[in-house]
């Protein structure tokens, strides 16, 4: 088995490594201190192709696949986990559903803004009252001639306060659950919408997480992705490939809090000699080294399945549990290598901590990701019954 990333991928890596280097690093703990979103960084990743990594060339995107995107991911995130959930969001939930469900003049209408980062987008999904359990929805979008009349409130939108258009889902018939779901594209422009307060949040601070409030909004039906019912099945599509980008942005937090714990394991001297001399801080950056590279390995399992037209939910699950935890542990230890100054805002410990704690949440908790691993596995022994 052959481990090694082709000429392209390498090519990425180092792109998106030495942007990260030399604009996002430098620029994270300012980005957190003020909790604004980061629209030069974000306006510069774009000009890279980042914020439209798997659309086509014809359509202004730089036509990579899902390892592509995973390895950028990956370097944009541990240079600031902030510019890599506006990335995923983006990448994953925006561009992916209209890619893979919109008609070709959906995409026309949408795709090049996105991928060239003039228009942002969101998706919204969660509510105030449901957010694991979507065919527990309120939302709906009922039909009326050429435009479905949408109301409801939309909670926990990522990009929420600067996208312009949002991939909505929503009941288009209540009484029939899941298989009444629909999901549509929101242009903010034509059909304006209410946004919510920005909220104060523990970690990833420079980007906005909003409500959406749709009071009568009429969307035209054109812009549904799919046909009437399909809903259900484009978030499900979109949220298994959204998986992918957090659990790269996971892997990118950890790899950023281990170096650094490293290196600091190497300047820090106590007793005469440096802390990184001792059993107990060499176990630590041995569980952290093993469990990143691990994670890394699911991560690139997932999108290779991806690629290759395989069904991936299951390694997708995988992965996003696995390095979400991962990350939590290695931010956790890296502050402890810090001892006290981990805890002070002077170093980036403490914030890796509060950046990775999302991780285990958003696209689906930790406890989801069982529950689609244990149902995947057992679908697959019956199915050998």
């Amino acid at each position: 088995m052959d481990l090694s990333l082709d000429d392209t991928h390498q090519a990425i890596l180092d792109m998106a490594r030495a942007f990260a280097d030399k604009e996002l690093l430098p620029a994270a703990h300012d980005i957190d201190k003020k909790g604004v979103f980061p629209t030069e960084k974000i306006k510069k990743m774009a000009r890279l192709g980042l914020m439209g990594v798997a659309v086509s060339d014809e359509l202004d995107g730089a036509g990579q696949d899902a390892l592509a995107y995973a390895i950028a991911m990956e370097e944009i995130s541990r240079g600031c986990a902030s510019c890599g959930v506006i990335m995923s969001a983006h990448n994953s939930l925006v561009c992916d559903p209209i890619k893979y469900f919109g008609t070709p003049e959906q995409q026309q209408a949408f795709l090049p803004d996105l991928a060239t980062g003039r228009r942002i987008g969101c998706f919204a999904l969660s509510e105030p009252g449901s957010g694991s359990d979507a065919a527990g929805m309120r939302t709906t979008a009922i039909r009326d001639g050429d435009h479905y009349v949408v109301n409801g409130t939309k909670n926990w939108i990522t990009n929420g306060h600067e996208a312009e258009i949002c991939v909505l889902i929503a009941h288009t018939n209540p009484a029939e659950r899941h298989r009444g779901i629909s999901a549509l594209v929101v242009d903010r422009a034509a059909t304006p919408y209410g946004i919510g307060k920005i909220e104060d949040k523990f970690g990833i601070k420079g980007s906005s997480t909003t409500s959406l409030v749709f009071e009568d909004v009429r969307v035209p039906v054109s812009n549904r992705l799919g046909r009437e019912g399909d809903g259900f099945k484009v978030a499900m599509h979109t949220l298994d490939g959204g998986r992918i980008g957090i659990a790269a942005q996971a892997l990118g937090i950890a790899r950023i809090a281990f170096e650094e714990a490293l290196r600091y394991s190497r300047e820090r001297v106590a007793f005469g000699k440096p802390i990184g001399d001792f059993g107990a801080i060499q176990e630590m950056l041995a569980d952290m080294a093993t469990e990143i590279d691990a994670a890394r390995l699911l991560v690139w399992r997932a999108a290779s399945a991806k690629d290759a037209g395989e069904k991936f939910g299951k390694y997708a699950a995988m992965a996003k549990l696995y390095a979400s935890e991962t990350a939590a542990r290695v931010c956790h230890k890296g502050l402890q290598i810090h001892g006290g100054y981990g805890y002070v805002k002077d170093y980036a410990a403490e914030r890796h901590v509060r950046d990775a704690r999302i991780t285990e949440i958003y696209e689906g908790t930790s406890e989801i990701q069982r529950l689609v691993i244990a149902r995947a596995t057992l679908d697959e022994l019956a199915g050998q019954a």
